[in-house]
């Protein structure tokens, strides 16, 4: 499954430093059974947002992450909170329709 989510930095805080706190984070987040992986796309034309999708084995292996077990996850998301805005986009199963280049 994909847990999806943009994030838009308020003025005075950036893209890149949101981007370390997030690498931070996910690498603690990332050690959670079921946990496969996270990126972080910067949105073309608008510096100050970026899509971040996460992917987990299941829904069930998401809403079991406990953010609260790691102070450093704890302070980071705090940070996060008073600096950014995130807008949840929304929990996806992987894809039942697919076309590839050949």
């Amino acid at each position: 499954m994909k847990f999806i989510f943009e994030v838009r930095v308020k003025p005075g805080f950036t893209v890149e430093e949101y981007a370390q706190g997030w690498v931070e984070a996910s690498e603690i987040i990332q050690q959670t059974p079921g946990a496969r992986g996270t990126y972080l796309h910067r949105k073309i034309g608008e510096p100050d947002k970026v899509l971040a999708i996460a992917h987990w084995d299941s829904k069930a292996h998401r809403d079991a992450k406990d953010d609260s077990r790691s102070e450093k996850v704890k302070a980071i998301l705090a940070k996060h909170a008073k600096v950014c805005e995130v807008t949840v986009i929304g929990e996806f199963d992987e894809p039942e329709w697919q076309v590839l280049p050949e």
